[in-house]
């Protein structure tokens, strides 16, 4: 196996374009576990970890936040939690500290793994993806669009991840998650919904719950329609009960060791009426401090 080190990004996107089978590797948390089982075995490690600027996050002219592909989520959470507050959550249940300190969502976005933890927050708040290549330039990807199969994403065989974007939350977001225990564990299924009150809409994003990370569009087109954007009024046990319809609806899950296709359909509705009403609460509160 290859060992490649380039000290440059510049270097980085040559190396990838000679060795498209070259795999990337910055905190190693996914690849050298698939490695040392032997699950993978690439032609060559393009390993990442000299390119300093993949570890900074700015806030762009725009407003939207962007975030190096290599910023561990041990930084999200402490430095990025009021901006990306369901991202953070979502950062919050990855692994154990010394995961957290290594991982990165750009590893997280190359894996494609549907059980990403970070993939259902980067749907709700309407992410991109930024990637580039030496003979394409940059191309900027929507999250709802990244995800192309199981483990498989919409990544041309030349191109890197050199970042993400989002917008700053204008609304409450939160993350759910279904483990077979409290910590350090694959989620058995996962959700997300992020508040856009200035746009009078909500976004969602399921995980573990299909052959790829995906949105729940009907439940979001539901939301917008039927949610009480000016007065705020308390949500209802109907429209709780239809939104985690229509969010279990958008999941196609299998039976796995980790829990059968019936047990994430009922987690994915129960997770959808919970982080609406914790969510909604908190618009509430909003609403009523501003009156």
């Amino acid at each position: 196996m290859e060992f490649l080190r380039p000290a440059t990004w510049e270097e980085a996107l040559a190396a990838k374009a000679d060795v498209p089978g070259a795999v990337p590797l910055q905190g190693g948390t996914d690849v050298m576990v698939e490695i040392n089982f032997d699950v993978r075995r690439p032609a060559a490690l393009l390993d990442l970890g000299a390119i300093t600027s993949l570890s900074d996050w700015e806030v762009a002219a725009d407003g939207r936040v962007r975030v190096g592909a290599a910023v561990p989520y041990a930084r999200i959470i402490t430095e990025l939690g009021d901006r990306l507050p369901g991202l953070a959550q979502a950062s919050r249940t990855v692994g154990s500290p010394q995961i957290r300190n290594r991982g990165s969502v750009g590893g997280n976005l190359g894996a494609a793994s549907p059980a990403g933890d970070s993939h259902p927050p980067l749907l709700a708040g309407d992410a991109v993806i930024e990637a580039e290549s030496a003979a394409g330039g940059v191309r900027m990807i929507p999250a709802d669009t990244f995800y192309t199969g199981v483990k498989r994403n919409a990544l041309r065989p030349d191109e890197l991840i050199r970042a993400f974007w989002m917008s700053p939350a204008t609304g409450p977001q939160y993350f759910s998650k279904v483990g077979t225990r409290n910590a350090m564990v694959i989620a058995v299924c996962s959700f997300a919904v992020a508040l856009h009150p200035r746009e009078r809409r909500a976004g969602t994003g399921l995980g573990s719950a299909a052959p790829t990370p995906r949105r729940a569009r009907a439940a979001e087109d539901f939301l917008a329609a039927e949610l009480d954007w000016d007065g705020a009024a308390p949500l209802t046990g109907p429209l709780l009960a239809r939104f985690g319809e229509l969010a279990a609806e958008a999941a196609s899950p299998i039976d796995d060791v980790r829990g059968t296709a019936a047990y994430r359909r009922h987690a994915v509705a129960v997770m959808a009426r919970r982080t609406l009403g914790w969510a909604w609460n908190d618009y509430r509160e909003r609403v009523a401090s501003c009156a």
